[in-house]
Parts: structure tokens; C-alpha cells; sequence
């Protein structure tokens, strides 16, 4: 009686740890759909966006049709493109701005179409609608990464697979963004310069320079270099001169007599 109590009660918390992971796994799934949601507005309001912006800016590009031409063409593949997941959603969306970018460069080069206010508040829109569509993204692939990472892991993975929960694909970025930009601030050249001028002269081929020169004899009373110089000998005080003729020390006494 005391065994079958004990496998009921380990069944009732297998199956009670069950129910969380289950209910854990369709709450990111749920994050998951939502995330994509936010994205798809923003994609949304750039499809909406840039027809205005071709038809504000094609009466100028006369000569620049091909651009035009390339823009309406990528947003027609971005829409299209919306029903085949997201891995195919990010590739035609990426080219659309590709193709954004060009136009954006070719607008720079007619002064008519900068001092255009129509055209520029496009230009904003688009700048900002970009700006969020990238914030949605990074979102997006963060909730996929952290459902992705659940459904792989143990316990986990025990019941995702037989309970259909399947790996998700990412929103990936253009390759554009993932590469490091090349910065030349221009100091190279300045700097080979600089090391250039601040370089010793060189000697000429075929120079060669002169043997050392012996150093000069020290003058006169001067000790030869390296040793310490002698002090002058002591000198007579004032009004001292040479003794008289006949002087000098008393003679010694005579011997005494012997007796």
C-alpha cells in the first residue's frame, strides 16, 4: 500500500512539472508571435512610406528612373515575401533597404529635391520607421534565441519535441550591418611624414667620418686631466726674510773633564 502511495505521489509531480514546462514553453512561443507583430508593423508603415517618397522625388531623377525602378520592385518582393516566413521576410526586406540607400544617395546630388520639405519629411519618416524596424528586430531575435535555447535544454527537451513545439527562425540583419567600418581619419599620411622629417641626416656613400683628435695639453702648472689638482705650497708670512750672515744654532757644550 505504502509503494503504490509513493508512485502516485512521484506520478502527480511528474505530471504537475509537466503542466509548467508546457505552460512555460507556450508563454515564449506566445512572446514569440508577438514580437514578430511589432515588426510587421513597422515593415508595414516603410511599404506605406515609400511609394509617397518615389512619387515626390520622380518629376526631378529624370535621368535616375533605373533607381526608381529598382526601389518599387523591392518593395513588391518585401510584401510578397511577408507570407513565407521570417528567415525569407528578412532577406527581401534587407534588399529594400539597400535599394532605399541608393535612392537616398542619389536625392543628395539634386539641390532641388534637398530643399524640397515634402521630400525631407519623407526622408525623416523612413530614417525613424528604420530605426524602429531595427529595435523590433533585436527584440524579435532575443525572445526566439531564449525559446529556442527552452525547447533545447533539459527537462525540457523531453516534451517540446513530441508536443510539436519546433525551433524558430531568426529576423537576421543585412550583412551590412554586421561588418566593422573602415575609418581613415587621415592621420597615416601626416604621421609617415612627420617620422619622415624628424629622421637623423644620413651620411653620404662612400663617407668616412675623421679619426678621433688626440685632447690638448693642460696649460702650464695645470695637473693632466683626470688627477686631482696639487694645493700651492705654503708661502712665508709678511716681513719674514732670510737670517743674518752668522747666525745660527749654539754650539753644543764642551765635554766635562775627567778628573
Amino acid at each position: 500500500m505504502e509503494i503504490v502511495l509513493i508512485l502516485g505521489i512521484i506520478a502527480v509531480v511528474i505530471f504537475a512539472a509537466g503542466i509548467l514546462i508546457y505552460n512555460g514553453l507556450v508563454q515564449r512561443r506566445l512572446r514569440i508571435d508577438e514580437a514578430f507583430a511589432q515588426i510587421e508593423v513597422q515593415l508595414k508603415r516603410r511599404w506605406d512610406l515609400i511609394p509617397n517618397l518615389v512619387d515626390a522625388v520622380k518629376g526631378y531623377m529624370g535621368f535616375e528612373q533605373q533607381v526608381l525602378t529598382d526601389v518599387t520592385e523591392a518593395r513588391a518582393n518585401a510584401v510578397s515575401a511577408g507570407a513565407q516566413g521570417p528567415q525569407a521576410q528578412a532577406v527581401a526586406e534587407n534588399a529594400l533597404s539597400s535599394t532605399l540607400r541608393s535612392l537616398f544617395a542619389v536625392v543628395e546630388n539634386y539641390p532641388e529635391l534637398k530643399s524640397n520639405q515634402n521630400v525631407l519629411e519623407l526622408q525623416e519618416q523612413l530614417t525613424t520607421t528604420e530605426n524602429q524596424i531595427s529595435f523590433a528586430r533585436q527584440h524579435y531575435n532575443a525572445t526566439v534565441l531564449d525559446y529556442n535555447s527552452s525547447i533545447a535544454t533539459f527537462p525540457n527537451v523531453l516534451i517540446s519535441g513530441p508536443l510539436g513545439f519546433v525551433r524558430r527562425d531568426f529576423f537576421d540583419a543585412e550583412p551590412q550591418a554586421s561588418q566593422v567600418p573602415d575609418v581613415d581619419l587621415g592621420f597615416g599620411a601626416d604621421d609617415d611624414e612627420a617620422r619622415a622629417t624628424s629622421r637623423p641626416p644620413q651620411a653620404p656613400p662612400g663617407y668616412r667620418p675623421p679619426p678621433p683628435q688626440a685632447p690638448p695639453p693642460p696649460p702650464q702648472g695645470m695637473p693632466p686631466q683626470g688627477m686631482p689638482p696639487q694645493a700651492p705650497p705654503p708661502q712665508p708670512p709678511p716681513g719674514y726674510g732670510p737670517p743674518p750672515p752668522g747666525y745660527g744654532p749654539p754650539p753644543p757644550p764642551p765635554p766635562p773633564r775627567q778628573g
